[in-house]
């Protein structure tokens, strides 16, 4: 069981499933996100997702084309998850609000192309221009 939730632990979460990936992104999107830096994603299945708490949910088109549904603490701000209309069956879960941050590193930094171009990349990790085949 993966568990996590906000700063202030208005919302908690639960997660039964191992995760699939983490990937470092930087698109537009999870820039503003992650306040200037690139933010990191863990996808997870969704089925037996428990959230205690009321996550306010905002609706975006990520520079993918995807319609996500990003949900966040109305509280504190921390943003939690995201779901992808195309891909109901996972849940992207920002890795800092996860109680085990540590619990599974990057795979890959993707969107590099809208990185600042100050933005340092992990050499050892893959390096994706723009949106990579789905996982899961």
């Amino acid at each position: 069981m993966t568990s996590g939730g906000c700063l202030c632990g208005a919302i908690r979460y639960d997660i039964p499933g191992e995760p699939i990936a983490a990937r470092t992104c930087w698109c537009r999107l999870c820039q503003y996100l992650g306040a200037g830096s690139g933010t990191v994603n863990v996808a997870f299945p969704s089925e037996g997702v428990t959230i205690t708490g009321a996550p306010r949910w905002r609706t975006d088109t990520a520079d993918s084309g995807n319609v996500l549904h990003r949900g966040f603490c109305a509280e504190c701000g921390t943003p939690l998850f995201s779901t992808a209309e195309a891909r109901p069956h996972l849940i992207f879960v920002r890795a800092g609000s996860l109680d085990d941050p540590g619990l599974i590193a990057p795979g890959a930094t993707i969107w590099t192309r809208e990185a600042p171009a100050w933005a340092h990349f992990d050499p050892a990790l893959p390096q994706v221009e723009g949106q990579p085949p789905p996982v899961g």
